[in-house]
């Protein structure tokens, strides 16, 4: 009875200390807190997209060769693409997008026992924002976080319970996502002229982490002055996402915002050049500064799997790739060193 009692404590201590965004959007706001009122420079009303420019999609079904040239012309010119026919069932990605969905309706008092405590190491599981920037501004989003992959590395007490297919489903998902990491780092080398195991190797090889971030971004009554993710390059290799039908992304590509068309009747997967890849690359890949929107009327979610090499990795330009004509343009560090580290491509 007293455990049940300061269980009860703790999680009425962590509503009163978090401001969850979904719990604020249900209220029925008619206007956004302040503190999540964007600078004038990055409201999207104030910062909009081209329209009409189509990303880079790639069928993994076409020739082996065309699809090397055309990952390599993607990777280098957008940081960013969309794959189509990479094999992952359609079913089920829209198990794993119905448990995450799911997950977000549960409770309030049930969502918070998973809570996670950046503040003190603690990243997997339930949390709000992920970033504060130097005016103090958050961002419109709610999140779950946790490792799928190696198993070692995975945390089992932070899963969620309920939906109970939660785990039988995310487990299938990062085995799939193991299979297409595996081989869109293949392409990705031979795109460079190099073995197709070379990128693999240097960044984990079989200890390669994947990491799951669920976003939820609840309706929000201004929109045009919020961001549901700030600008950001991923400090992954690679990111692949998933999303809903509620369109948001957007690239930053020669000094402009593009929106991403979404092909959610094509099972198409987001990959996103990170920093990591980046710099093995010695600059040839670029990692995609990206941000989210949100949505006045409609939830927006997506699935993003962030493949990260293991701490103890050292990062550094491909030997292969340099010569006097092409000196190292980074530092060689651990990801570790890296992960303290921040690429500076905030458009001002």
């Amino acid at each position: 009875m007293h455990i049940a009692l300061l269980c009860l404590v703790i999680v009425l201590a962590k509503l009163m200390d978090v401001e969850r965004v979904q719990a604020l959007a249900l209220r029925g706001l008619n206007e956004l807190p302040a503190k999540f009122i964007r600078p004038t420079h990055e409201q999207p009303e104030n910062s909009k997209a081209l329209e009409g420019v189509t990303v880079p999609v790639i069928s993994l079904a076409k020739p082996h060769d065309i699809v090397v040239k055309e990952v390599a012309e993607a990777a280098s010119e957008w940081g960013f693409f969309l794959i189509t026919d990479h094999g992952i069932p359609a079913s089920l990605i829209e198990q794993l997008q119905k448990v995450g969905k799911e997950f977000f309706m549960l409770p309030q008092e049930e969502k918070e026992a998973y809570a996670n405590d950046p503040a003190n190491g603690k990243f997997d599981g339930y949390g709000t924002t992920m970033t504060k920037n130097l005016d103090e501004k958050v961002e419109w989003i709610d999140y779950f976080f946790h490792v799928t992959a190696p198993p070692y590395k995975v945390n089992d007490e932070i899963w969620p319970r309920n939906p109970p297919s939660y785990r039988e489903v995310n487990e299938e998902y990062s085995r799939e996502m193991l299979r297409v990491t595996d081989k869109l780092l293949e392409l990705l080398s031979e795109s460079l002229g190099l073995d197709k195991q070379v990128l693999k190797s240097h960044v984990g090889g079989d200890k390669i982490e994947l990491e799951m971030k669920i976003n939820m971004y609840p309706p929000c009554p201004q929109p045009q002055l919020a961001l549901g993710v700030e600008p950001h390059t991923d400090m992954s290799a690679l990111t692949l996402l998933v999303s809903n039908d509620v369109p948001g992304l957007q690239l930053w590509k020669d000094g402009n915002w593009v929106s991403v068309n979404y092909l959610t009747k094509t099972g198409a997967i987001f990959v996103h050049i990170g920093d990591q890849m980046e710099v093995l690359s010695n600059g040839k890949y670029k990692s995609v500064l990206h941000r989210s929107l949100v949505n006045k009327e409609r939830l927006r979610m997506s699935w993003a799997v962030f493949v990260v090499p293991p701490h103890e990795a050292v990062i550094g330009p491909l030997p292969e790739l340099l010569d006097e004509q092409n000196p190292a343009k980074y530092s060689t560090k651990t990801y570790a060193e890296y992960r303290h580290r921040k690429f500076n491509k905030i458009p001002q």
